[in-house]
């Protein structure tokens, strides 16, 4: 094991080098490095050993992957880009899944697959990666606005992928009647569901959260509260029964992990700024007091023990998030390594075809969906105007990641098509991670003094 630690140790030190000195996306370092390291040390105890360990690792370590990005959405901007994150999160969603039925007979003629098939196998590949593409603005200045919906959607796209994964296409592939009223109704109640436990949950961390001044026990209750929601989310049906309600209610962790996280955040950044806005008013009074030469000791030293205390409560927060990035990061490369264990280069070459088949099908669908979203965008006034830069920024924002391997575990070993699902899904994630970022890194590269000067316009 400690073998493994120095390999993973390693892999992060020379991907954040590589990030540093020559501006490669750690996603895409680690992932290279990762490959190198496996094939290199065959020796070393493995991470994982199956396909069934590594989607228990990445479910272990997914919420702290989703913590470290919810921590970067506000509540105004949700507020402000609502009707934007819909479409991008759900309807654009929705949509792909229709013009996947329409190309999945051309795609995968050989194999008759039914559209129960054809949902889970295409539900796989749309759910997106956060992570790879918060690495990769962070590197550049780009509008608000724009890491807004690029950074949202692929939090929530994540959200309705899985959704659709599970309570439509798993359920169609079991067998069962799908209807109109059944997606509405199991949607409806797990999107609402999830947000109740969410907030509820984050509500309870921020009880805990004022208990403590201290960084490491703050740090500790927010990755208490995302692991909760999304614990308590994903077994929302065991609290029913317990509670009397013979249900099967399973509800999204990754919805709830992200609406907590988001309480918990908007709680405290809220207090923090109240608190300055306290210390702006005392400001004003004592520099009336000074005015007045009627200095009072009581007065200066009340507004100096919270100007102190707001600043401490300020860095204590922006070092949990740091502390927080830093275990994501940690994870995020875990995940790489344990995914080049998972890879047969052999399989990969069988399916060769139907790989990059559904990787261009799934590329093309995405442009589309994107080109809709502009268009409709530049209809209203109520979502943001997107152009020819941001379209190219948010098609390639759609790299694949870790998700998109849980959801194969999941996938009932007696289907018959299991084997060629997933070395399509990973084949799928490896290229988005490679071409997407590339290509995400080339469009903002070459445009970068365009998008400077969206940033400082939306500052003025």
């Amino acid at each position: 094991m400690i073998e493994t630690l120095l390999v993973v140790a390693g892999i992060l030190y020379l991907a954040l080098q590589l990030e540093d000195k020559f501006r490669i996306p750690s996603p895409l370092g680690l992932l290279a490095l990762s490959f190198v390291a496996h094939y290199s040390f065959r020796q070393l105890p493995v991470l994982t050993g199956d396909a069934e360990h590594f989607a228990a690792l990445v479910i272990f370590l997914l919420p702290i992957l989703l913590i470290s990005d919810s921590l970067e959405l506000k509540v105004a901007d949700l507020k402000e880009h609502g009707l934007s994150l819909l479409y991008l999160a759900v309807v654009a969603v929705a949509l792909s899944l229709v013009m996947a039925l329409l190309v999945s007979k051309w795609i995968f003629a050989d194999y008759n697959l039914s559209a129960a098939a054809v949902i889970v196998l295409f539900a796989m590949v749309l759910a997106t990666d956060p992570v790879s593409v918060v690495s990769i603005f962070s590197k550049f200045e780009l509008p608000h606005r724009l890491k807004i919906l690029a950074e949202g959607e692929s939090l929530f796209n994540d959200a309705t992928a899985l959704i659709v994964f599970v309570f439509v296409g798993l359920y169609a592939l079991g067998g069962n009647e799908l209807t109109a009223v059944y997606v509405a109704e199991v949607s409806t109640a797990v999107v609402f569901g999830s947000l109740a436990v969410g907030v509820v949950v984050g509500f309870i961390g921020l009880v805990f959260m004022k208990t403590t001044e201290n960084r490491i026990a703050e740090m500790m209750v927010l990755v208490l509260t995302g692991y909760g929601a999304f614990t308590l989310a994903e077994h929302f049906y065991l609290l029913l029964n317990v509670l009397g309600a013979h249900s099967h209610l399973h509800l999204s962790g990754i919805l709830a992990c992200i609406f907590a996280t988001i309480t918990v955040h908007h709680v405290m950044t809220k207090a923090i700024a109240e608190e300055s806005d306290q210390i702006k008013r005392d400001e004003e009074e004592l520099q009336l007091e000074v005015r007045r030469q009627g200095v009072s000791y009581p007065v200066v030293d009340g507004v100096l023990r919270r100007i102190r205390a707001t600043i401490e409560e300020r860095d204590r927060h922006l070092r949990t998030k740091e502390d927080v990035q830093l275990l994501a990061l940690v994870a995020n490369t875990i995940l790489f390594v344990a995914m080049a264990e998972m890879i047969d280069l052999t399989l990969l070459q069988k399916y060769r075809t139907e790989i990059m088949a559904m990787f261009l099908a799934t590329t093309v669908i995405r442009a589309a969906m994107m080109a809709l979203f502009a268009w409709i965008t530049n209809k209203t006034e109520k979502m943001e105007n997107v152009g020819l830069r941001w379209w190219g920024v948010l098609t390639f924002a759609g790299i694949k990641g870790g998700l998109s391997i849980v959801m194969l575990s999941m996938i009932p070993p007696s289907f018959v098509h299991l084997e060629m699902f997933k070395t399509v899904v990973i084949g799928v994630v490896m290229l988005s991670t490679f071409i997407y970022s590339g290509l995400l890194l080339a469009i903002i590269g070459m445009r970068k003094k365009e998008f400077h000067m969206e940033k400082e316009e939306e500052a003025v």
